[in-house]
């Protein structure tokens, strides 16, 4: 996919080439007819990889949405937060229609609308000179093309709200659009996403669903699942916040459909959880494309392109033994401080996902882990040391970003056979994710005698929703699930408080340790020696010091008294339940020809 992306230039210049300056692309005027495009499989192929070429694109997912987007949930934040300027407004809750990083023609609200131009060519292109049926080359690049539809206009929903819909190529009659109610995005998208299960394979029955980096038919079922259980959920209006009050949106509808597509993708086998958490991670890191595992789709880029790590990976002070990527690279963004204690110490999934150190300046080419301080962890998920391959980009990683994976289409099913059949019917589901987090030893009290518990409606939805945290913090799919529960205000207030608990050792962190002890061994293969921290005192209750051999930090917030300067007070400065979308940019008011405008607030 890597190079097939690059080899869909040639089809691109041909096809797709367009004026990119209007909020929505001008139509597209093509030198290669269509109908040769599309009645060839090779060259249909190629316009089809075209679509995603803007994900990749400066300013698009890869610079600027996937960095920012997400952030701040109650278990994540971005971790300049007391910088005060356009970058941490993304994250919270203060952006304004004027953003500097955002407020740009090349933006990531151009790109997703490029995509989808790209998009409807190639649907409509399929449609009238390839008889594209299920089972063939063409019926399969159908449905990709679809998906992808879909994939740029969900995350447009999730992010603006009511947005500008088409899906036809544009005409001069459609050139600029207003603001299409989210209700009709929701059920294009779905009948969109139910024609494409009919036309994509499942993984690995073809060459193409043989890599994460190509639509399937597992991903296409949890996709949709996703999209329905957003589509009934909470959210804001220009009226406030409730759930769709579209019949067809309800939640009986929709939840039914979300449990059914989830339980078709258990029942086909054709996805799974991997055996360890840890073991996904690595296998992530390592760029592992197969299908047919716990990834279902990534966004692909290619090897100089693409910041996953270089924006959210445990940061490196400089280039190291494990990456030349540059210097500060990683750490961008990471946990709130207080995610490591509530996770249960026996959860294998804490250590993974949230990391105290970072990796020091390097001393002959090798750089060692180094703690900071209590306020600042990072993601343990993004790791350039549990790569293969060795970045050399001074600007991109090439890693891809995970758009969804098997974990939660067993959570959708949870949550929604919880909602519809009661308690008991989700045990199951739930159970599998618990499971994989916990060692043999610690499954009767950790998982089944947990779940065993759970005998009301209530209680199972809590348990879904912190087993949400344990399982995806990190991967910025929080903010959209908080928010369709109706919980982002409430969440984001409790995490405030927690933070302040935690910076003054009261009520559930008083037992929280204010020195660690450390030394240091080598590193697992034994090429780096005296370079991993052996640490003890981040544990609840370890305060005894244990001996010669190690040394110790104070474990205190920094700035406690300087609230100018102390993080806690930085989690969210404008109300989340207020700002749940970012606004329009102002570049692309201003290009709409009077049709756009800002709601939630927000000036144009």
């Amino acid at each position: 996919m890597r190079h097939s992306i690059i080899l869909a230039g040639l089809v691109l210049a041909s096809l797709f080439t367009s004026c990119q300056d209007d909020y929505l692309d001008a139509p597209a005027k093509s030198t290669l007819e269509e109908s040769v495009i599309f009645s060839d499989p090779t060259l249909a192929e190629g316009a089809i990889d075209g679509i995603k070429v803007p994900f990749g694109e400066t300013n698009s997912y890869r610079g600027r949405y996937l960095p920012y987007y997400g952030l701040n949930t109650d278990t994540e934040w971005f971790n300049a937060a007391t910088t005060i300027d356009d970058k941490s407004a993304l994250t919270n809750y203060t952006a304004t229609s004027t953003n500097d990083q955002m407020n740009t023609d090349n933006n990531v609200w151009a790109m997703m609308y490029q995509g989808i131009e790209r998009a409807n060519l190639s649907i409509r292109g399929l449609r009238t000179y390839g008889d594209p049926k299920p089972g063939t080359p063409l019926g399969y690049l159908l449905g990709e093309a679809l998906t992808l539809r879909a994939i740029y206009y969900a995350d447009l929903v999730k992010t603006w709200g009511d947005v500008p819909f088409r899906f036809e190529p544009i005409s001069t009659s459609t050139l600029y659009l207003p603001k299409s109610p989210r209700a009709e995005v929701y059920k294009q998208l779905l009948k969109d996403l139910a024609e494409a299960e009919t036309l994509v394979p499942w993984p690995n029955e073809t060459a193409a669903t043989s890599s994460v980096e190509r639509i399937n038919k597992a991903f296409v079922k949890a996709f949709r699942a996703r999209i329905a259980m957003a589509a009934a959920g909470y959210q804001q209006y220009p009226d406030g916040i409730h759930r769709s009050t579209d019949p067809e949106l309800s939640v009986e509808k929709m939840y039914k459909l979300a449990l059914d597509e989830s339980r078709s993708v258990i029942a086909s086998g054709k996805a799974r959880l991997e055996p360890t958490f840890e073991g996904f991670w690595k296998k992530y890191n390592q760029e592992n494309l197969a299908a047919g595992g716990e990834s279902l789709w990534e966004i692909p880029f290619g090897d100089g392109r693409g910041r996953m790590l270089f924006t959210f990976a445990v940061r490196h002070t400089d280039s190291d033994q494990y990456h030349g990527n540059g210097a500060n690279r990683g750490g961008t963004a990471g946990p709130l401080p207080f995610v490591f204690y509530d996770y249960d110490k026996a959860d294998t999934r804490r250590d993974v996902t949230c990391v105290p150190y970072k990796w020091s300046k390097p001393v002959n080419g090798v750089a060692k882990q180094e703690l900071g301080a209590i306020d600042t962890w990072y993601f343990g998920k993004y790791r350039y040391e549990w790569m293969n391959r060795f970045v050399t980009s001074t600007n991109d990683d090439g890693v891809n970003k995970i758009y969804m994976r098997y974990a939660e289409v067993l959570l959708i099913a949870a949550e929604a056979a919880n909602e519809l059949e009661g308690p008991a019917a989700a045990a199951p589901y739930l159970k599998q994710v618990r499971a994989r987090a916990f060692s043999a030893a610690d499954q009767s009290a950790k998982v089944d005698a947990y779940i065993s518990g759970l005998t009301s409606k209530e209680a199972m939805f809590n348990a879904i929703v912190d087993e949400n945290k344990y399982e995806f913090t990190g991967e910025m799919e929080r903010k959209q699930n908080l928010i369709r529960w109706n919980l982002l205000g409430k969440s984001m207030a409790e995490a405030k408080a927690k933070l302040q608990n935690l910076r003054d050792r009261t009520g559930e962190y008083a037992d929280v340790p204010t020195t660690v002890y450390f030394k240091y061994k080598d590193d697992v293969a034994g090429k780096y020696p005296s370079t991993i921290l052996d640490c003890y005192g981040l544990n609840k209750g370890e305060t005894t010091d244990p001996g010669a051999g190690y040394e110790k930090i104070t474990w205190v917030w920094p700035n406690k008294d300087n609230a100018a300067k102390d993080k806690s007070n930085f989690l969210f400065m404008g109300d989340p339940d207020a700002k749940q979308f970012w606004p329009i940019w102002k570049v692309f008011i201003d290009r709409s020809n009077g049709q756009l405008f800002n709601d939630y607030g927000y000036t144009n």
